[in-house]
């Protein structure tokens, strides 16, 4: 342990010390390449692993705005399971429900999403 009360590992002499543990502001998940994702390290523009959706934010936001409580821009989406929910609480709340669609169509168009395959939608 140094000064600081990190753990280091042992280094033969000559050598500099290396952390076990990431950098404070890291998330402990692996990417794709088996390193530690880190928000400070990363680049602004950073290519998803596994592409980006043929779906639209656009197209699930405004469906999701307008057809929210029907789940409509979550099924476009091909979040099924999100959609039935959404259907099911509208249906048990007399429509009051409704307004969780028109929030989460809003968030749509403003931070994005994924779609069933858990890749970002496209611009």
């Amino acid at each position: 342990m140094d000064r600081a009360g990190r753990w280091r590992r042992h280094q033969p002499t000559g050598q500099t010390s290396v952390d076990i543990f990431p950098p404070v502001g890291c998330r402990r998940a692996r990417n794709a390449s088996g390193s530690l994702w880190c928000p400070l390290m990363t680049t602004p523009y950073q290519q998803h692993p596994y592409g980006v959706s043929d779906k639209s934010k656009v197209v699930a936001g405004i469906l999701q705005i307008l057809l929210g409580g029907f789940g409509i821009g979550r099924f476009y989406m091909g979040d099924t399971k999100t959609g039935v929910i959404q259907l099911v609480v509208t249906l048990v709340t007399c429509g009051f429900g409704a307004i969780w669609g028109l929030v989460d169509g809003i968030l749509i168009l403003v931070n994005g999403g994924v779609d069933g395959q858990g890749r970002p939608l496209r611009d």
